[in-house]
């Protein structure tokens, strides 16, 4: 286990309404907003980065929290400095205005500043459009993102919130009606699909939030949905980042079919589409 210097990837910063933030880019081509999840940009975000940018795809990075590049596991920095490392990064989430951890019916405002993003990086790198992942704490804000036309493909890996405590919480996703109604009708209209991702027994996504996509969003709502003994069995936590720590990286493993669908997504909608 190791950090990553960040080698490859370039280093910039965006501005919007009066908020910056860190962006890391890599590749050419299409961009695909990748929204890291707890704690921050990890080894494995970037790895994820890294495939996007492989398939002919810009992968562009907010730092919206931690450290660009360390590794969270224990054995990088010992168990003590690990777990405070995450409950930094978990504080700054639930503390900031920028995000909506526990509200129901309400989008997290930097949904706003990752729209402004991603049509900075449509102008810059062209193509039909944008796609974005989002990741844990910041899954439900790909699809915040696409009230935006130039959202073509948005990934909601294990979407955490609102945070599931109770079942009202655990029977919505952190997206305002008004946003999700939007969404909806672009699935109508234009064949807009939206892509979920999560280990079934995860608390932290429940399958309440789920079905309420699919009730929501009709067909246009693909659920993948894996069994927790899929997970990479090294991971230093339970089964739940689907396309990064608990990715298990072979052909015929169903975290890496789940993985390839996700690029498959972007490929047909930004590059063959």
């Amino acid at each position: 286990m190791a950090d990553h210097d960040l080698t490859g990837f370039e280093r910039t910063t965006f501005t919007h309404a009066g908020v910056t933030h860190r962006v890391l880019r890599r590749g050419t081509g299409p961009a695909v907003i990748v929204i890291a999840e707890i704690p921050g940009v990890t080894p494995k975000v970037l790895r994820f980065a890294e495939r996007v940018a492989e398939l002919g795809c810009t992968a562009v990075l907010p730092v919206l929290f931690g450290t660009p590049g360390r590794d969270p596991h224990p054995d990088a920095h010992g168990r003590a400095a690990s777990a405070a490392y995450l409950v930094r990064s978990v504080v700054r989430v639930c503390v900031s205005r920028e995000f909506t951890a526990f509200a129901t019916g309400r989008s997290s405002p930097v949904t706003g500043w990752l729209r402004a993003l991603a049509a900075r990086e449509h102008e810059r790198c062209g193509g039909p459009g944008v796609g974005a992942v989002g990741m844990c704490f910041t899954g439900g804000f790909a699809l915040a993102m696409a009230v935006d036309d130039r959202m073509l493909a948005p990934v909601l890996s294990q979407p955490s919130l609102p945070l599931p405590v109770g079942a009202r919480r655990s029977g919505t996703i952190d997206v305002s009606a008004e946003e999700l109604a939007v969404v909806r009708g672009r699935c109508e209209r234009e064949g807009l699909q939206v892509l979920g991702l999560r280990f079934r027994g995860d608390r932290y996504v429940p399958g309440d939030r789920f079905r309420f996509l699919e009730r929501e969003l009709g067909d246009a709502f693909v659920a993948v949905e894996l069994d927790p003994a899929d997970a990479d069995p090294e991971a230093f936590l339970p089964p739940h980042s689907v396309l990064t720590e608990h990715l298990v990286d072979a052909p015929g493993q169903p975290t890496r079919e789940a993985l390839d669908q996700v690029l498959e997504l972007f490929r047909t909608r930004l590059l063959t589409g």
